[in-house]
Order: structure tokens, then C-alpha cells, then sequence
């Protein structure tokens, strides 16, 4: 990610933990690779080739022949990716998971009903006074009566209301950089969770938009002061429980290393910019 630009997966690490924006940004500490986050690339690989067939072929079968190709790809992109799993057993029940979560898409959508205008699409939307936003969205859907809806996939389970923030954050970031780039207001923005099959959606007025692009500004702002001050504070909450970082985190008796000096720089100046 570009430094003077701002992402929805860098926004919720900064508001999760500065600490943890700052190892991944400016330290970018190596993390082991997860196992449920390249199970989701490729349940996203294979969602996004299934687009790819006839509206007719888009069935179950279709899908679930789709994944080992992906697979394949990726191992061939990521030769490391299957010391994730200490036996074949491992890497068989990881795919198994894998198409247990493709499967579960065709209970929330029917793709044959379906023509995305736009699947896996890089945006690149400056704010005037702002950040760059740079994001990918899973898809773009646009109805013959011209209603836009906003699709993002989860692989995950649904989470508990009370817990729905970091999700809504993220879709509205999605729906704030469409409606900047194209004029319009999406008229959805919908969240599919394959982990268990709910499905959460949102149809957002202007103001709930204006609203959501003040936020991402404050977000923004804050980044930038602590930038400038290079006060990176750990926030302890649940998620800590499983973070890489644990071993230099203060809040565990840890010590960061010592803040890059030209990596700080490189950080304060195209954020001031």
C-alpha cells in the first residue's frame, strides 16, 4: 500500500491498535501465513472465476471444480504456502473447509440470476484534503433499473451485533469510494458471511456516505498526528489473543524495536503531503 494512501484493512489496524499499524507499516514485521486468511483467497478465487462460466454453468459442481485449480495457483504463487500445515491431513481438512464455504454460497445467492458489472475491482479514489483510498471490491453489482449494490464476501461467521462495527466500517469505506468515484450513492451494500450463511446489508442514505467519509477523515488525521509524534500505543482488547506481535508488545512485556528513523520520515511526509 502506498504510504500516503489508506486502505479498509489498514484503517481497522490502526483503529484496532497503532502499535499494530506500525508493525505492518512502517516495521513490516513478517507474519506467518494464517491458514483462514488464504482459505478466504482462495474461496475469493474461486467466487470470482465462477463469473468467468455461462450464467447456466454457474452450479455448485461447476464451483467446487474450480477450487483445486485455484489451489494449484496458489501454491505455485506462494511455494511456502503449505508449510501452514503440518500433515496431508491438515491441508485435506483445510480444503474441505474450503468447499464447505463455496458450497454455502449458493444458499445466500443464485449466480445464474446474476451479472456482476464488476468482480475483484482495484479503486483508487483521492479525497480532496485526504488520503488516497485504495481498496478491492469483490463485486459491483448494477440492475437493469440502475440500483448499485455492493457485494463483499466474508468467510468467516457473521459477528455479534454488538461486534458489527469493524464489518460496517469496511463495507461503508467500499461504498464511500464508489460513490466518490461514480457520483451515486450505492444503493446496497451487503455483506455475504459463507462461515455460517447470514447475510447483513445496509442501504445507505448521502448523509450515512458523508458520515462514513468523516470517519475515514478522522481515522486519517489521527494517523497522520501520530506519525508525527511517533507515539505508537498498543490498545489491548480480545483480538490481541491473536496477534504475531505479541512478543514486542509492551502491553505483554515486550519491547518494539527501535522505530526505523527513515521509515518514520518516509511515513510523516507524504502523510503530511
Amino acid at each position: 500500500m502506498p504510504l500516503r494512501a489508506l486502505s479498509p484493512s489498514r484503517a481497522t489496524d490502526f483503529m484496532q491498535c497503532p502499535l499494530l499499524f506500525r508493525f505492518r507499516v512502517i516495521d513490516r514485521i513478517p507474519e506467518p501465513p494464517s491458514p483462514a486468511a488464504r482459505r478466504g483467497t482462495l474461496v475469493h478465487a474461486v467466487l470470482e472465476k465462477l463469473f468467468e462460466l455461462p450464467a447456466e454453468s454457474r452450479t455448485p459442481d461447476a464451483a467446487l471444480a474450480l477450487l483445486e485449480p485455484q489451489w494449484e495457483r496458489m501454491r505455485e504463487q506462494e511455494p511456502d504456502v503449505e508449510a501452514m500445515f503440518p500433515d496431508a491431513e491438515a491441508l485435506a481438512a483445510w480444503l474441505e473447509e474450503a468447499r464447505a464455504l463455496v458450497r454455502r454460497y449458493f444458499d445466500l445467492e443464485s449466480p445464474q440470476r446474476l451479472e456482476p458489472q464488476q468482480r475483484e475491482v482495484r479503486l483508487e479514489v483521492p479525497l480532496e484534503s485526504g488520503p488516497l483510498l485504495l481498496g478491492y471490491v469483490d463485486r459491483v453489482d448494477v440492475a437493469p433499473t440502475g440500483q448499485v449494490r455492493i457485494v463483499d464476501y466474508k468467510t468467516g461467521k457473521s459477528p455479534a451485533p454488538r461486534y458489527e462495527d469493524k464489518a460496517r466500517f469496511q463495507i461503508f469505506f467500499y461504498g464511500v469510494m464508489v460513490w466518490r468515484e461514480t457520483g451515486r450513492v450505492p444503493d446496497r451494500l451487503q455483506l455475504l458471511y459463507l462461515g455460517d450463511g447470514a447475510v447483513r446489508w445496509y442501504d445507505p442514505t448521502e448523509e450515512e456516505m458523508r458520515n462514513a467519509e468523516a470517519h475515514i477523515r478522522a481515522v486519517w488525521d489521527t494517523i497522520v498526528e501520530t506519525a508525527r509524534t511517533g507515539r505508537w500505543l498498543p490498545r489491548r482488547s480480545p483480538l490481541c489473543n491473536w496477534c504475531d506481535h505479541r512478543a514486542l508488545c509492551p502491553a505483554f512485556g515486550g519491547t518494539p524495536p527501535p522505530l526505523p528513523q527513515q521509515a518514520a520520515q518516509d511515513v510523516v511526509k507524504p502523510l503530511a503531503s
